[in-house]
């Protein structure tokens, strides 16, 4: 059994204990959280502050606000302690490099909570992808729109610090890093006109991937759309399940929708209608499957599907984009 803590007790933290709890090779050593109003678990040992904790564990999930995970990645490293960091790795290159050093120093494992990676539907594009079912990928277009909340930002380090860009559309970068490589150049528009609460909160994002393919992503947290992945995946039990499309990939021999899987092909030109044809997929728990994963990674078994270093790229690339996206908005 390996034995886990768990940093942070909100929205996400709240999902990797309940899946430590669940997991039958894990068992859940406690909770850091300072804020005792969310210790609402009577099944979990909560501690205010992680120096009241001194029991031996094998590893440490850490999911806190963006900008402890430098903080907390180092303690966890220097205990000796293999780490699952929460996304984004780091709130800035410079904690990300730090962090590296340091787990080079120490040699612990580390994976970063990159989960949409272990969605088997995610997987299985990115192998239809680069089987050539659907010829030479050439665009890939994605939508991520959903209404947050206003609870969502009030009270907490969201009211500053809460645009999509770092928390949520770094996921939507990671999927298309994962499926088409290094992105080699980008643009980007952003906006702030409905809440106007100073932080950019929908916009749109041109990318360029070293292959030749190019992406375009919508996206705002003002707008209660059905498109985004987690409401098409039904990934998260906080946010409605839709089950619409939201990534649409071309390419020369036709092209696939996503999370329904629809290829589309048999067209040689325009003047023939593509005809769909939904594949099979497997649906799985991406946390559960990230968690089975961090158990591999522990016992030496696996590489890491998405490690510090491999994350610090999606972080650069989503800091540039958000940086441009906040000066674009100042104008």
């Amino acid at each position: 059994m390996k034995k886990i803590i768990v940093f942070g007790a909100g929205l996400i933290g709240a999902r990797h204990a309940q899946s430590v709890q669940n997991h039958p090779a894990c068992h859940l050593i406690g909770v850091v959280e300072p804020n005792t109003e969310l210790h609402s678990d009577p099944s979990i040992k909560y501690y205010s502050d992680i120096r009241e904790f001194t029991a031996f564990v094998d590893g440490a999930i850490i999911a806190t606000p963006t900008y402890l995970h430098a903080e907390h990645g180092k303690f966890a490293a220097q205990k000796g302690w293999d780490i699952l960091i929460e996304k984004p790795v780091t709130e800035t290159l410079e904690q990300a490099q730090v962090l590296n050093q340091v787990i080079a120093q120490t040699g612990v494992a580390t994976l970063v909570g990159h989960h949409r990676r272990y969605h088997k539907r995610i997987q299985d594009l990115k192998n239809i992808i680069k089987s050539g079912a659907i010829g030479n990928p050439v665009t890939a277009t994605l939508i991520w729109a959903m209404c947050k909340p206003d609870a969502y930002f009030k009270g907490n380090w969201r009211s500053t610090g809460g645009s999509p860009v770092m928390i949520n559309l770094v996921h939507d970068l990671d999927v298309l890093r994962f499926i088409f490589g290094n992105i080699c150049d980008f643009r980007a528009l952003g906006s702030a006109h409905i809440r106007k609460a100073g932080r950019v909160e929908s916009g749109a994002v041109l990318l360029a991937f070293d292959s030749g393919v190019t992406a375009a992503i919508s996206f705002a947290d003002t707008t209660p759309s059905p498109w985004g992945f987690e409401a098409g995946t039904g990934e998260n039990p906080n946010i409605a399940t839709t089950n619409q499309d939201m990534m649409w990939i071309t390419g020369t021999n036709g092209g696939i929708s996503f999370p329904s899987m629809t290829k589309w092909g048999g067209a040689a030109d325009w003047s023939k209608a593509p005809i769909p044809h939904t594949l099979p997929y497997e649906i799985t728990v991406p946390l559960d499957e990230q968690l089975n994963h961090f158990v591999a990674v522990m016992e030496r078994k696996s590489d890491p599907l998405m490690s510090v270093l491999d994350a610090t790229k999606t972080l650069d690339i989503t800091l540039k984009i958000d940086a441009l996206l906040t000066q674009e908005e100042q104008r």
